[in-house]
């Protein structure tokens, strides 16, 4: 009796011990959080269209398609500069599909140009293009141009020659020199192989003041032992300034038989000094200018101007064609001339000077 007891109660003990191992287990079961019960395989990661679109027929990247060009002009000196103006920014309004430009105007002083750059670099544009104010001073502003891989064009005008040449990638320009040599050439047969000439510079600095004045002089010294160049002083381009300059000269000289001005817009302002000091110009002195403009052509035919040797402003379709092709990679030359000639009387009539852009 005593062993049955005893083998009942050790029953009834291991009944007691798997029942608490069964809740202990129930117990301790994980917790169910989302994170635990969400299928890998069907996360938002797995289901993006990078995931399901075919390796040929991805997107392409959503760049700029236009070409955009940032242009720093020099400023609103003459009537030529307007026209150079003009002529990029109808270019870029017929072609809005195909081009953006950033235009910048740097009245006439070289750190607002350098600040026009730099606000095209930090743009990120696809070319900058730019005439030079002055000859010198670039080497920095160019430097962070060719190190954000932004390709330069100088237009109708260059730097410093002992600058380094790759800090730009193309020239579009005149030949300077040799204007200034045709000038001279003229000059001298329109007074006749002697007399007294007195000089109207451009801007201090800049390429074609300091080009023309060299093909000029130059010639002049070379071949034309007769003719003395008495007086040469920058009128900066600007019709007001060429007046005051040749209203000194005409006070100091009283013998002036010719007078060369770098541009038109200085020959026009110097002809209101000459009328005014009662002499005839065109005929008391003789006057050559540069660049090709209307009131020049005006001038020539009313007879108060002899000449002038065409520089024309009308670049846009070379300026974007160029552009366009350096944003393509490709090669371009180092100076792309452009095509000016030489007006005297004899080539100026009515439907010149009506005929002519500006």
């Amino acid at each position: 009796m005593k062993k049955l007891i005893a083998l009942l109660l050790a029953v009834l003990m291991v009944f007691a011990l798997v029942a608490c191992a069964s809740n202990e287990a129930k117990t301790e079961e994980p917790d169910t959080t989302p994170a635990d019960t969400t299928p890998a395989d069907t996360t938002p990661a797995d289901t993006t269209p990078a995931d399901t679109t075919p390796a040929d027929e991805t997107p392409a990247a959503t760049g700029n398609e236009k070409l955009v060009l940032g242009f720093a002009q020099i400023g609103q000196e003459s009537g030529w500069r307007d026209a150079e103006t003009n002529d990029i920014q109808w270019y870029a309004a017929r072609n809005l599909d195909t081009v953006e430009l950033v235009f910048a105007d740097a009245q006439q002083k070289q750190e607002n140009q350098i600040k026009a750059i730099r606000s095209f670099i930090e743009m990120g544009v696809d070319v900058i293009a730019f005439p030079p104010v002055v000859e010198t001073g670039w080497e920095a502003v160019l430097t962070e141009c060719k190190e954000a891989g932004i390709p330069v064009i100088l237009v109708d005008r260059g730097i410093d020659a002992s600058a380094d040449q790759d800090l730009y990638t193309t020239m579009i320009a005149s030949d300077h020199v040799w204007a200034g040599e045709q000038a001279a050439i003229v000059m001298n047969d329109l007074l006749g192989g002697s007399g007294v000439v007195v000089e109207l510079e451009g801007t201090v600095g800049a390429s074609a003041a300091v080009q023309r004045k060299q093909g000029f002089d130059d010639y002049i010294a070379a071949n034309c032992p007769d003719i003395q160049i008495v007086a040469s002083q920058t009128g900066d381009f600007t019709r007001a300034m060429g007046k005051e300059v040749m209203e000194s000269f005409l006070k100091t000289y009283d013998n002036i038989d010719g007078l060369f001005c770098h541009n038109d817009d200085m020959a026009l302002g110097a002809i209101e000094a000459i009328k005014e000091a009662g002499l005839k110009p065109g005929e008391d002195i003789k006057i050559v200018g540069v660049d090709g403009v209307k009131g020049a052509f005006e001038a020539i035919l009313a007879g108060e101007m002899n000449a002038t040797v065409e520089c024309t402003p009308i670049l846009a379709n070379q300026i974007f064609e160029t552009a366009a092709k350096l944003k393509a990679g490709e090669t371009v030359d180092k100076w792309i001339m452009s095509a000016d000639g030489v007006y005297t009387a004899d080539k100026v009539d009515a439907d010149v000077v009506a005929g002519r852009a500006y």
